[in-house]
């Protein structure tokens, strides 16, 4: 008999030049409120930012919604979703002619070796960053689950573009005063000074037609302990979280917490320190709190009841005006890359990404855990686990005093 997954998870298609981009999510249960109106918002975020191309001023991303959803809401079967593109032409051969000379940084090279032509346009079509959109549409489901049945609130930003980094510091209780802040930014970042010098260095960057890359950062808040697993190395959150960010185009690491810099202290320096305040026995944290979150929220690959704190690198850009060393693929010859419509910079549009993919996966670990047919029934089953865990410890077996030690397993 064959198994099927119920597990919270989508799949995307589409080419970057093709009519549209679909994604289907599954595992949805019935009673979430799809708003598109925040669907979309989160699509005009990832077109934005200070330096992005041409493509951005042709699209104008919004989602449609074919399946799945009844007046508004999720019926429990799968969720179609559909972002047309306006720059559909890619079986026109002289808008979109065939790539011979693959760049640098890119899946051109690799991709055509793989599937056997010299052709890199049938790479580079599907691996292209314009993919991006129809995951943040299907992650965005994943988000609003999040939010109406669990609570929970996610918050993406821009930390640096090359060496311009901004030093605000992120807590859930300032949140509000942070999106504003951020979406006042041209590059999604969390003060005016540093906005200034990013927009500066993309500039410098597109009169040198080169490309230039930086950090994003995500916070998770609201989450209780227990969210994913150390069990199996699959269920733990923390790498599903990084294969999510990793799975993002031109990201090139990921950083749960202090990341690598956990490599430059001494143990006693580097673990947070557990203390228990009755006073928030009622918060997500079950009274279980920190004096630091070096962790990042979490720990053995499960949710600590600290904020979850993810980094993730962007590499600069693989097109670039100028070209790179490249060789063409028929003739082998020296030639410089080819060149296809891009951003200068498109740190500003992965941080939404990111923000985004990342909801996803702590949303599909509290499925895994609390997940039932129906919004009610999997807020019933969070409530219930909340109950019991504020109540530990339970009555559990002793070992009896007068034992013989010797006896005891140890």
């Amino acid at each position: 008999m064959t198994q099927h997954s119920t597990r919270l998870t989508y799949q995307t298609a589409g080419e970057s030049h093709g009519p549209a981009l679909i994604a289907t999510v599954l595992g949805v249960p019935a009673g979430v409120e799809i708003d598109t109106e925040i669907i979309n918002r989160e699509l005009a975020r990832r077109q934005g930012g200070y330096g992005r191309g041409g493509r951005q001023k042709l699209e104008t991303d919004t989602v449609e919604i074919l399946t799945g959803v009844r007046l508004g809401k999720s019926i429990g079967s799968p969720i179609t979703m559909l972002i047309k593109n306006r720059d559909s032409r890619l079986d026109d051969l002289e808008r979109t002619p065939p790539v011979y000379r693959p760049r640098p940084g890119h899946a051109d090279l690799a991709g055509s070796i793989k599937w056997l032509t010299t052709d890199c346009r049938e790479t580079l079509e599907r691996a292209s960053a314009r993919e991006t959109a129809a995951r943040v549409a299907a992650s965005c489901i994943g988000r609003l689950m999040l939010k109406q049945i669990f609570d929970v609130e996610v918050f993406g930003f821009v930390r640096s573009i090359l060496d311009a980094q901004t030093d605000v510091e992120v807590s859930h209780e300032q949140m509000e005063s942070l999106i504003k802040a951020r979406d006042e930014s041209a590059t999604y970042t969390l003060d005016p000074k540093t906005t200034e010098h990013q927009c500066d260095i993309i500039r410098k960057t597109k009169s040198d037609k080169d490309t230039v890359g930086g950090d994003v950062e995500c916070h998770v808040f609201n989450c209780p302990p227990g969210i994913g697993s150390s069990m199996n190395w699959y269920e733990k959150l923390d790498a599903r979280i990084g294969g999510a960010v990793m799975g993002i185009q031109a990201f090139k690491s990921v950083g749960i917490g202090l990341g690598a810099q956990c490599s430059k202290r001494l143990g006693s320096e580097l673990h947070d320190p557990i203390a228990f305040d009755p006073a928030k026995v009622n918060s997500p944290s079950l009274g279980f709190v920190r004096s630091s979150n070096n962790a990042g929220g979490l720990e053995g690959g499960m949710t600590n009841g600290q904020p979850i704190v993810v980094t993730g690198t962007m590499k600069p850009i693989a097109t670039l005006l100028k070209g790179l060393p490249s060789v063409d693929l028929n003739t082998k010859s020296p030639q410089d890359s080819q060149y296809e419509r891009s951003d200068i910079c498109a740190v500003s549009a992965a941080s939404v990404v990111m923000e985004n993919v990342v909801a996803f996966e702590v949303a599909s670990a509290f499925m895994d855990k609390f997940g039932g047919d129906s919004v009610i029934e999997t807020r019933g089953n969070y409530d219930a686990f909340l109950d019991v865990a504020r109540t530990l410890p339970l009555d559990h077996p002793t070992a009896d005093p007068t034992d013989d030690p010797s006896t005891v397993i140890a």
